[in-house]
């Protein structure tokens, strides 16, 4: 084996053994939402990370809740939004299955919501093809990962009153 494969050999198996395997995660159309809209089973077999989840929130590039969203002790979120409610006691006023179906897709729980679809592929309109991928031919993305979707529940559970 030449050198330049042994050491690409090396460094793809110590990234494998520091980073674990990838977390296995429910499909985006394999998701089961309750009558309610709450979803119960967690979409990723990793545990969400509130920090991350903490991270994701003010992310403008990630789920951008802070465009919409505000959390009065998030002062170092600038320009947060007040289109949505506040996010102050989210983890009191909804139980982890409900968040984790509004962060999902937020329609099936408010029907006349404006929070896009975070984790939805299909049964709805994206303006232009740069937005669609290659109309037809490959799955849209959804907005967040599954475990991105987790993170974000692990951070809204703990925000109590």
């Amino acid at each position: 084996m030449p050198r330049h494969a042994a050491s690409s050999a090396i460094a793809m198996l110590a990234a494998i053994v520091l980073t674990g395997p990838a977390a296995a995660e429910t499909a985006s159309q394999d998701v089961i939402f309750a009558e309610d809209g709450s979803v119960a089973a967690p979409l990723s077999d990793r545990p969400g990370d509130a920090a991350e989840g903490a991270r994701i929130y003010s992310d403008k590039g990630s789920g951008n809740c802070v465009a919409c969203h505000v959390i009065s002790t998030r002062t170092d979120a600038e320009f947060q939004g007040t289109i949505g409610p506040a996010l102050d006691g989210a983890g009191d006023r909804w139980t982890e299955a409900q968040l984790r179906g509004i962060v999902a897709d937020a329609k099936r729980t408010f029907p006349d919501s404006m929070m896009p679809s975070l984790y939805k592929t299909s049964g709805y309109i994206r303006p232009g093809d740069g937005f669609s991928g290659k109309a037809g031919t490959e799955p849209l993305p959804t907005l967040l990962s599954a475990q991105q979707i987790e993170d974000v529940v692990a951070y809204l559970v703990t925000l109590k009153e």
